[in-house]
């Protein structure tokens, strides 16, 4: 069986801020620049969250700053 959907599309990719969860077992990870918080907590875990940088798709939050 054939697929015939749109080919997909080759996104650029740049460095990203994320914020990292700091627990082991855990893998949660939100981009910077769509968090609330300045130090945000994990939210699958509630452990603490470091700054470190991800290659990542370019998405822009048309959101952020505003009220």
């Amino acid at each position: 069986m054939a697929y015939r959907g749109k080919p997909v599309e080759d996104l650029p990719h740049e460095e990203t801020v994320i914020w990292s969860c700091t627990h082991k077992d855990c893998k949660g990870w939100i981009r910077d620049n769509f968090s609330f918080a300045d130090v945000p907590v994990c939210s699958i875990c509630q452990s603490p969250m470091v700054r470190s940088v991800k290659m990542l798709p370019i998405i822009v939050n048309t959101n952020k700053g505003r009220s």
